[in-house]
């Protein structure tokens, strides 16, 4: 090899070693310094953006050129912030009078995105020192206001629901004062009055009953219970119901299935979806009762009727207090409006669930799934145990 040739690649081979050498000592330079703390959000004071970040409410902090300096994942979520800009014009607003005149402004507002429902909040923008820093507060308040809406309702439902029988009870015992004399009308209207106060008897203790379930906490003290005792007593308790309309009431399904609960309760729960189906189907139809296992680890009591049916645009509700599909027809059967929410704060108080399907002009099936007895028993030797009956 030539003797120029090979100082030249000498040479070039130092040249790499030094430079590699040089990187070297950067890097270990560059490892023994301490690491850099990591920096504030920009503009905010010392410890403002640990304090945020503990706080409930959706925050936001907006310089003065109302850009955003911080803002918490809660007030990205809900809308209220969007990049570095506030996107409510008048949260904007009251930002900016309070960067005028120093002062602290509340105020409640309604933010809506699109055709979605609106969420309110609870609003309170303050200054933060010097150099125009703003600071935004919002407290979600929908549950709340959604809340007090249903309460609100529910004492104009009770209401009303006590006022027309205590009416009704008023107007009569003054119509059988003024007909004393004729034992007829005397008969007829003390019959009305019976069943004024049937009715007036069923609200009262339908609301005690809700009240006392109202809470969603378990069974205190929950008993081993034979979903066969559940229907059985619940259809003997429908019949007289039943026969001025000649509907027939079969129970089919499994046998010998257990729960953990209550069982008054589940009777109760129960014995309204049975009511409701006669109230709302014709004469000479068919309602069954029928328990099944949905899997290894639930069982369900399911109510099928041949009646009337419920529009799709209520089945989302007919689980509500007081309300009804038809409340002139509602008014006919004598219902409280109540039975359905009271199934379904029963089966929750089971840790259970409620359903329903239903199509117009077809009928209705209402179910409630409670988990199976694992205790005394495992799921799998019920399953192995049950038999399974044919409605008749």
């Amino acid at each position: 090899m030539d003797v120029e040739v090979v100082a030249t690649l000498a040479g070039a081979a130092g040249l790499v070693t030094g430079l590699v050498t040089a990187l070297a000592v950067r890097a270990s330079e560059r490892a023994q310094r301490p690491a850099p703390a990591i920096p504030q959000a920009a503009g905010l004071p010392t410890g403002v953006a640990s304090v945020l970040s503990v706080l409930r409410s959706s925050a936001v902090v907006i310089d003065s050129d109302d850009r955003v300096l911080r803002a918490s994942s809660a007030a990205r979520a809900f809308g209220i912030v969007s990049g570095d800009r506030l996107v409510i014009d008048r949260l904007l607003a009251m930002a900016r009078l309070v960067r005028r005149d120093g002062e602290i402004r509340e105020e409640e507002i309604e933010v809506i995105h699109g055709r979605r429902e609106g969420r309110w909040f609870a609003v309170r923008v303050a200054p933060m020192g010097s150099h125009g820093l703003v600071l935004v507060l919002a407290e979600d308040l929908t549950e709340l206001r959604r809340v007090d809406a249903i309460r609100r309702d529910f004492v104009a439902n009770v209401s009303h629901e006590l006022k027309t029988p205590v009416g009704a009870l008023s107007l009569l015992s003054e119509t059988i004062e003024d007909a004393a004399d004729d034992p007829e009308a005397v008969r007829r209207f003390a019959k009305r009055m019976q069943h004024e106060s049937v009715r007036l008897t069923n609200v009262v203790q339908d609301l005690i009953t809700l009240s006392r379930l109202q809470g969603g906490e378990p069974v205190a003290e929950p008993k081993v219970v034979s979903l066969d005792d559940v229907v059985h007593d619940a259809v003997d308790r429908c019949r007289l119901k039943a026969e001025p309309k000649e509907i027939t009431l079969a129970i089919g399904g499994r046998e010998g299935l257990k729960v953990h609960g209550e069982e008054e309760l589940l009777i109760t729960a129960v014995r309204n979806f049975i009511d409701n189906a006669i109230a709302y189907s014709p004469e000479h139809t068919r309602v069954v009762v029928c328990t099944r296992l949905a899997d290894e680890r639930h069982a369900e009591i399911s109510v099928t009727d041949q009646g009337i049916g419920i529009p799709e645009a209520d089945l989302q509700r007919i689980f509500e207090r007081f309300y009804r599909v038809d409340p002139a027809r509602s008014r006919q059967t004598g219902g409280t409006g109540l039975g359905l929410a009271i199934v379904k704060h029963a089966a929750t108080r089971h840790r259970g669930e409620v359903n329903v399907w239903s199509k117009e002009g077809s009928g209705s099936t209402f179910t409630i799934r409670l988990p199976l007895l694992t205790t005394s028993a495992s799921a799998k030797e019920q399953i192995d145990q049950a038999t399974v009956r044919e409605a008749p």
